[in-house]
């Protein structure tokens, strides 16, 4: 029986035998959709990217476990290796240049830039992908040993933005431009130019026509600071939050028992996962702080508390939370300021929003979270 070529019936077959940790049968779909004429480019971009989308979409509505997500997100992997290395492929040959592809210092979600590295080496560059969460002394090292063309950057969790803005000014600082993409760096990468990036992508192909028209390099420069982008960091808010995220997590959760005295009752687990999702609250505090913009803290918490209601967890100590924080965060106006903005955000939530099955989506939402037990983007998207 011959199978529709279609991406999305393409879509609809890999998402089941994914799910399955079925890689034999995923592998095989994708393989005889390549042989049958569909090409690679589009099988990353428009089939196995979407598929992966779903995962995330699929685990935050909480209708797959973590270990599900895990197997598919391998399967998915697996298979882009075995796209790039299949047998009689032989090596691409690269004339457009040379470029870097790494994942910002702290950023374990490698499967975006993956996919970037795969199309652009198609497309005939040179790439050296680096990997998950490569620190920024190291990539600039290959830098000097290289002199790529451009540096493409992939973040997918915004509290990595303060680590992403020291790597964008290091690799300026040398004179290598820095293309940044991801949803770490926002709706059509707002916090990207506040960074001081080059150029921003939405995806891998929009990264292609960006790197086609050229990135002029930027005069090299040394001794700039992450004030000189944004001079709201001279309060020094953000620094004094972040330094403070362990006491402000320990002290919270501590007042939420007396609010909540169900809480006394939660075994090591339960504490150490409420305790993270605290963490998790003041890390994306912080980082709002640092960009300056409410919506990333505000976002953040509406699709926190989707989760949590998803997995028949009251959203209502969310704001409990926020309001134990704004108390203690009286002598730093700006923070307290967010916190009074997400208990708005929180008051005015529509129903959840997590998405329906995942037949009716096949790519998901742009802000869809991803998977893992602790809320972070997900890292299907091509960007």
């Amino acid at each position: 029986m011959k199978h529709s070529t279609e991406p999305a019936a393409l879509v609809r077959r890999l998402w089941r035998a994914a799910i399955d940790a079925d890689e034999y049968t995923a592998a095989g779909i994708v393989h005889t959709a390549l042989a049958e004429g569909v090409d690679e480019e589009t099988l990353l971009l428009e089939v196995i990217a979407p598929v992966q989308e779903m995962v995330g979409v699929e685990w935050a509505a909480d209708r797959i476990s973590v270990a599900q997500e895990h197997a598919a997100t391998a399967v998915n992997e697996r298979i882009v290796a075995s796209l790039a290395h299949r047998q009689g492929g032989g090596p691409r040959p690269a004339h457009r240049g040379r470029v870097t592809v790494s994942c910002v210092d702290g950023d374990w979600h490698a499967f975006p830039a993956r996919l970037l590295a795969e199309v652009l080496s198609l497309r005939g560059w040179r790439v050296d992908y680096l990997g998950a969460q490569t620190p920024t002394p190291h990539m600039v090292a290959h830098l000097h040993l290289t002199n790529p063309d451009a540096v493409l950057l992939s973040g997918s969790i915004p509290t990595h933005l303060p680590a992403a803005h020291a790597a964008i000014t290091a690799c300026r600082a040398i004179g290598v431009p820095v293309l940044v993409g991801g949803r770490a760096f926002g709706p059509g990468g707002r916090w990207a130019r506040r960074l001081g990036a080059d150029r921003w992508a939405a995806d891998a192909r929009g990264a292609a026509a960006v790197l086609d028209a050229g990135v002029p390099r930027p005069v090299p420069a040394t001794g700039r600071q992450a004030v000189d982008d944004l001079p709201h960091l001279a309060d020094q808010e953000y620094t004094l939050v972040l330094q403070s995220r362990p006491r402000l997590v320990k002290h919270t959760l501590t007042e939420l028992e007396d609010r909540f005295p169900a809480l006394r009752g939660y075994g090591d687990e339960q504490r150490e996962r409420t305790a993270e999702d605290l963490a998790h609250i003041v890390g994306f505090l912080a980082t709002a702080l640092y960009v300056d913009d409410a919506d990333l803290f505000t976002t953040f918490l509406v699709w926190t508390a989707d989760i949590l209601q998803a997995r028949h967890v009251p959203a209502h100590s969310l704001v409990a939370a926020l309001d134990i924080l704004a108390d203690e965060l009286h002598d730093f106006p700006r923070a307290r300021r967010l916190t009074r903005l997400g208990a708005s955000a929180l008051g005015a939530r529509p129903a959840a929003s997590v998405l329906g099955p995942a037949s009716e989506s096949a790519s998901g939402p742009e802000s869809a979270p991803g998977a893992g037990s602790a809320p972070v983007p997900v890292p299907g998207a091509p960007s």
